[in-house]
């Protein structure tokens, strides 16, 4: 129990606690190694150079979502939006021998949004999202994958 005189402080403190949370950007929320790229190519451009990109590169389009293909074929529309699920089998047997529980992280992610001036690819990077289960074979894994995504966004956004 708070006496009468300590709640002021605690409302001082809550308040100041809520104005630092306003004032950090939701990229700095973000799980650590998210990365964002702004593109000015538009959101269609973007999704099929990803997907070029992801074969250039010798990886596989596992699987392919999109809430706003969804949301258009109920007549609603939103700005575009899709992930691109991408891993490679090799890979996929490396890691299940590495770490069982670390296969829910596979496919990794590229996640397109659509805006005013383009697009955005967002990725969370491989060492990220391997790096909670401690586990060195995945950490080398991880760190085959880590350019391999870069060079797939970045193969994708060139002009």
């Amino acid at each position: 129990m708070t006496s009468p005189s300590s709640r002021p402080i605690a409302l001082v403190g809550a308040i100041g606690l809520a104005l630092y949370l306003l004032a950090i950007s939701p990229s700095a929320l973000a799980d650590p190694g998210t990365k964002t790229i702004n593109t000015p190519q538009h959101f269609d451009e973007t999704v099929s150079r990803l997907e070029k990109a992801v074969i250039d590169n010798k990886m596989s389009v596992v699987a392919k979502a999109s809430a706003s293909k969804g949301a258009a074929s109920r007549g609603i529309k939103i700005p575009g939006n899709t992930v691109l699920m991408v891993f490679r089998n090799d890979y996929a047997v490396r890691m299940l021998k590495a770490s069982v529980p670390a296969g829910i992280e596979a496919p990794l992610r590229i996640y397109v949004t659509e805006n005013a001036n383009g697009s955005n690819i967002t990725y969370r990077s491989p060492s990220a999202t391997f790096a909670p289960y401690k586990n060195a074979e995945l950490d080398a894994l991880a760190s085959e994958l880590d350019p391999i995504f870069d060079k797939i966004v970045a193969d994708a956004t060139k002009r």
